[in-house]
């Protein structure tokens, strides 16, 4: 066991993960030794782990890390194995640690000659020493002869296009600025010559074929077959040596979903970290979903919770309006269930579609487990795309939903009775556990975030800031009996699972969100507005203006000045969005001309009377987005789990989704504020706060109890509080927060109180004291959240 791993309990205490700031490392902008340089500044906010985006070596100027090329070194780049551990001593001399983002499920290959895994493969295919590595489709019926199919052609006639590159130490295929191995003794002759004799065949991109299991539908990203474990050794060995050598406390994992056997991956992985190290994954649960509790977790990496906080403080009363809103603008409700039917629907089409090599190739796997020759591959793939569409989970393979996938075959069955005999196929396949089944979990995962996530998300406009990665926006808000509900199984069951409110893959930031959220409490208002802004600058699609005009709400500056970096920004997210849904333009049929009339809006709402508008609006807003941002800081941050703070997310943020979400932050800024409290927004004040709360009171989180906290008085209900501490009938931490303001601004608190504890306690924002039964008008005031800290509470 490393020193790492047995300081004592309590501030200081490295290896007990008690809080994490993620930072997402950049070559050209955030590097190991750029962390060092802010270990000071984290370690004042009260952080105890920096949790870094992945760190083994990614494509040449990747921004993310998730396209690893070679998972045995770490990235030169970020400064290699020796930035790594320089960072590590570093973080540990303050008494701090690193958890860091591992990516097992796929490397990229969008260059071969930086993979040289896969670089060997093209080369030799089946004959090389890596092939197993990757899950390759190399059966005869293929569709390409038995060779890897790679879409990379722009049409079929390209490959005339070919030529031998022969100007370095190899030749090399050549297909304008791409490069791709020649098998030794085959480079005679011209580039579609020399073509025909590889182990790859060069196919156009839209040709439905592929050649190998790819992340989702990115033809650049190839699955890794971590399932084996020659692969999972190869492929951990970095990470392996992170452990032995003490660098890390904690490994995040990104999508197990997308592996063969998740369970058996976790499994091994909690054998290479050992018993005590923090392990969280990113498992996107359904509505309902329950995290299986038998994988040997710490939890999830807190999409779960980022929907609570946010669907606690939209306001219910809100709902009928913005249907109606919804209905007249977008010519859609937007509801359940209107999202459940689109849902499907789809599911159905990305299935049939990106998806459909994946499909094939299932429906083969289906045929070779069962040996049925009675049902068509028609009927099959009917079959299987049928209940992958209904499924309400990303996959359903796990412990806790052994029912599901019956009862959704079920139904499948009842509804379209010709289908049963290939159902019962495809039960068959399940139920011998082979091939198929693997593969059916894997692209019902794929589906549901193509679908939902990639696509569904940005068509519903009823309330966007609903419409996160494992969000529900069909329940539109939640009461604080379910939100207090699901907090303290929290405590109970996962008491060390990650949360949090902004990630790398939001689509929007917190801060957005929460004032976008703000418009449920002001739904007459907002229609009002938006009737009058619709007829001053109508978007040139009614349904996409919708979603629009809330992202604009969401990040408008409140001094009204659109900045040239802020309008660029809207732009890129424009092109983004409407291109994710899908119904004017795509990625691989871009309408350019639709995008530059979205684009000629956005700057006529930016340049005009509209603009002005908005300013005024969201400055009615400030006071209640204000009271949300703090109210779900707050509460994230001293609630149960392991609370992330997302880069810079310390102060307001007005970050969408990514890359925009991955700019540099400026955190000399964040710096100085440490130095002046006095001018520190409020928002960085609960932070510094609640984190330092954590940090000194480690007993009272991680493991402690979460006891909800109730009011009594005219406005009870707008209070939602909870208490922290060792034991449930001994807090000693209450975390306060108002909710649903604007109808409390009309009302106020009146003779509404809470009965504190016993003791003497101390409010951690601003220094003032209570005890006994105090008025709300009193606490919440002038801040809408408070932190209260018994002092006679021994540390």
């Amino acid at each position: 066991m490393t020193d790492a791993r047995v300081r004592s309990a309590g501030a200081g205490n490295t290896g007990a993960v008690l809080s994490t700031y993620r930072l997402q490392l950049r070559g050209d902008a955030c590097t190991f030794d750029d962390a060092v340089t802010l270990l000071d500044y984290l370690d004042a906010l009260g952080v105890s782990h920096l949790y870094l985006s992945p760190v083994l070596t990614a494509t040449a100027g990747s921004t993310h890390g998730y396209d690893v090329v070679d998972p045995t070194t770490v990235s030169d780049a970020l400064g290699g194995r020796d930035g790594l551990e320089r960072l590590a001593r570093e973080a540990r001399s303050r008494g701090m640690g690193l958890v860091v983002d591992i990516v097992p499920n796929h490397v990229g290959v969008a260059d071969p000659r930086q993979n040289a895994w896969w670089w060997d493969v093209l080369k030799h295919g089946r004959d090389s020493h890596h092939a197993s590595f990757f899950d390759l489709d190399l059966a005869d019926d293929n569709g390409a002869d038995g060779r890897i199919a790679l879409p990379v052609l722009g049409s079929e006639e390209d490959v005339r296009e070919l030529t031998v590159d022969r100007s370095g130490d190899e030749p090399m295929l050549a297909y304008y600025d791409k490069r791709f191995p020649v098998a030794p003794g085959t480079d005679e002759g011209t580039g579609e010559e020399v073509h025909a004799r590889q182990s790859y065949r060069l196919v156009a991109w839209n040709s439905g074929l592929i050649g190998y299991r790819r992340f989702f539908t990115v033809d650049d990203l190839a699955a890794v077959r971590v399932e084996d474990p020659a692969v999972f050794d190869a492929t951990h060995e970095q990470v392996g040596s992170w452990i032995t050598d003490g660098l890390v406390d904690g490994i995040r994992v990104d999508h197990p979903d997308g592996l063969a056997d998740p369970a058996g991956y976790l499994a091994r992985l909690r054998e290479l970290m050992g018993a005590d190290r923090w392990l969280v994954i990113e498992k996107i649960l359904g509505d309902g979903e329950p995290l299986d509790a038998t994988l040997p977790v710490d939890g999830t990496t807190g999409y779960d919770a980022l929907a609570e906080l946010s669907a606690v403080f939209v306001d219910p009363d809100g709902e009928a309006e913005l249907n109606a809103l919804s209905r007249i603008v977008a010519g859609v409700d937007g509801d359940a269930a209107w999202l459940e039917v689109r849902e499907r629907e789809l599911k159905r089409w990305v299935l049939e579609n990106g998806l459909a090599p994946e499909v094939r190739r299932l429906v083969r796997a289906l045929r070779r487990d069962t040996g049925a020759t009675d049902c068509s591959d028609e009927e099959l793939r009917e079959a299987v795309i049928g209940v992958a569409a209904r499924l309400p989970v990303y996959r359903a393979d796990y412990a806790p939903l052994s029912t599901l996938t019956p009862r959704v075959a079920g139904d499948l069955a009842r509804s379209i009775p010709s289908l049963s005999p290939a159902l019962t196929v495809f039960a068959r396949a399940m139920a011998v556990r082979g091939e198929a089944a693997v593969r059916f979990g894997q692209v019902c995962g794929a589906a549901t975030a193509k679908a939902v996530e990639d696509c569904l998300f940005y068509r519903a406009a009823r309330l966007i800031s609903l419409q996160e990665v494992g969000g529900n926006p069909g329940r539109f808000a939640i009461s604080p009996a379910e939100f207090h509900l699901a907090w303290t199984q929290r405590a109970r069951h996962w008491p060390r699972t990650m949360t949090t409110l902004s990630t790398h893959d939001t689509k929007r930031s917190e801060d957005v969100r929460a004032r976008i959220g703000v418009l449920s409490q002001v739904p007459e208002e907002w229609t009002r507005r938006l009737d009058g802004w619709n007829s001053a600058e109508p978007a040139p699609d009614p349904a996409i203006g919708l979603f629009l005009w809330q992202t604009l709400v969401g990040v408008w500056p409140l001094d009204g000045a659109v900045t040239g970096e802020l309008r660029e920004r809207l732009h890129a997210y424009a092109r983004k969005a409407l291109r994710e849904n899908g119904t004017r333009t795509t990625w691989t049929e871009v309408d350019e001309e639709f995008e530059k009339a979205v684009a000629r809006w956005i700057d006529a709402v930016c340049d005009g009377p509209v603009g002005v508008e908005l300013t005024e609006f969201v400055r009615v807003l400030e006071p209640h987005t204000s009271a949300v941002s703090l109210g779900q800081k707050l509460l994230q941050l001293l609630g149960p789990g392991i609370p992330d703070v997302y880069q810079g997310t310390e102060l307001w943020d007005d970050s969408l989704v990514d890359p925009d979400n991955r700019r540099p932050v400026d955190f000399e800024a964040r710096r100085r504020l440490l130095d002046d409290p006095e001018a520190a927004p409020a928002k960085f004040t609960v932070v510094r706060s609640a984190l330092r709360l954590r940090r000194e009171r480690p007993a009272s989180f991680v493991g402690g109890a979460y006891v909800p906290i109730l009011a009594s008085g005219p406005a009870a209900e707008h209070l939602l509080a909870f208490g922290r501490g060792p034991t449930p009938d001994d807090p000693d931490v209450l975390a306060l927060a108002s909710r649903r303001t604007v109808a409390l601004s009309r009302t106020g608190w009146r003779d509404t109180v809470v009965d504190l504890p016993e003791g003497r306690w101390s409010e951690a924002l601003t220094g003032r004291t209570f005890s006994g039964r105090v008025r709300l008008a009193e606490l919440l005031s002038p801040l809408p959240v408070a932190a209260l800290v018994r002092e006679d509470r021994a540390r």
